[in-house]
């Protein structure tokens, strides 16, 4: 059974997470959920605005995903 940080991190959600930011950051939105750029900061701690938040993931996904 995968722990809940492991679910938290599957492939499939992180890089739907990251397509999410992506369209936030040019200005679309999800509606009445929460935002993918507050997900993406409560989930990985990562700090700044969208666009600096958004490098981060990218960084974050190609030492973690892209081996």
């Amino acid at each position: 059974m995968r722990t809940l940080e492991e679910l938290k991190q599957h492939p499939i959600r992180v890089t739907t997470l990251f397509h999410a930011l992506k369209l936030e950051t040019i200005g679309m939105n999800r509606g009445n959920r929460q935002s993918a750029y507050s997900i993406v900061k409560q989930e990985f701690g990562f700090k700044g605005s969208k666009t600096k938040v958004l490098d981060q993931l990218t960084d974050w996904m190609n030492t973690h995903l892209y081996k």
